[in-house]
């Protein structure tokens, strides 16, 4: 176990590096996983679903800078530079030689940047409904609204939401009137489900979402780069995702060598809260196997 590694009680706590103080947490034992939230705006507590793998895996969670409890500069320093740096930093804190990477939605993006950049040390790459260019959520999700027969105010909103064209203010307004759509079949109680493993404690900024959608997303992509990946890669997605739907994860498949596609039914954006067995079954299969 890495000399870093404080005793369990511990954690979750700060930890300093580089011009951030990160929020972190460690739990179980085994091979280690670092995983990467989404947002940005959400934080470690919305990944509580893969808590489930604790007891084969050392988990670290963080948030990234500016999200949750990270504390240190603006959101304007939420560069891909600074987001994989952090995470290289907390790596080489904890005193990991090489970690399996997940990332889920906007953390898929920094997973992907971050086995590019650090190919040396990822052992394997988990993907879990995102994807490899900007445009799938920016220009597409509305599209997929529409065809989906949401109505044309939703559909709308669904536009200024992944543009970032609204206040602060707006942002959990907005949130909640599109809520639906990220877990279609098992909203509420994949709400619940996330809210039982710790998603009521989340701290949920706007100020790096709108950062992102306005400044550090638009143009975004690194489908181009995909055949660069060296680490075994698992793509998981619910089937019925409208921000990455499948014929992203098939891109992403496509341009990953020797990558794997696990399609979730009856889920959305958030199958690890609507179908976790599913996909804990499929995350634990892929990580342990020779």
């Amino acid at each position: 176990m890495p000399s870093r590694r404080a005793h369990a009680r511990d954690w979750p706590r700060h930890v300093p590096l580089r011009d951030v103080s990160l929020y972190v947490d460690v739990v179980g034992h085994g091979d280690p996983l670092v995983l990467m939230h989404g947002g940005p705006s959400a934080d470690l507590w919305t990944m509580g679903a893969f808590r489930r793998l604790a007891d084969q895996h050392t988990l670290v969670f963080y948030d990234h800078r500016c999200n949750g409890r990270s504390t240190g500069p603006p959101a304007s320093s939420m560069t891909w530079e600074n987001l994989t740096a952090d995470a290289e930093a907390l790596r080489e804190h904890l005193g990991f030689d090489r970690w399996a990477v997940l990332g889920h939605s906007f953390g898929g993006h920094v997973a992907l940047e971050y086995a590019l950049r650090q190919p040396q040390h990822v052992s394997r790459l988990v993907l879990v409904d995102t994807g490899a260019d900007a445009r799938w959520a920016r220009e597409n999700a509305p599209r997929v609204m529409s065809e989906r027969g949401f109505s044309a105010a939703k559909v709308e909103l669904v536009r200024r939401w992944f543009s970032g064209e609204f206040e602060p203010r707006e942002y959990l307004p907005i949130f909640w009137r599109i809520s639906s759509a990220y877990m279609p079949n098992h909203g509420f109680i994949g709400m619940v489900r996330e809210l039982a493993e710790g998603g009521w404690r989340s701290r949920i900024r706007a100020e790096p979402y709108l950062f992102a959608a306005r400044s550090l997303l638009p143009g975004w992509s690194v489908v181009s780069r995909l055949g660069e990946i060296t680490a075994p890669t698992l793509v998981v997605a619910g089937r019925e995702d409208f921000v990455f739907p499948p014929e992203c994860q098939r891109e992403l498949v496509d341009g990953i060598p020797h990558a794997e596609l696990v399609l979730v039914d009856e889920a959305g954006h958030n199958p690890q809260d609507e179908n976790p067995a599913e996909v804990m079954a499929a995350v634990r299969a892929f990580l342990t196997r020779a």
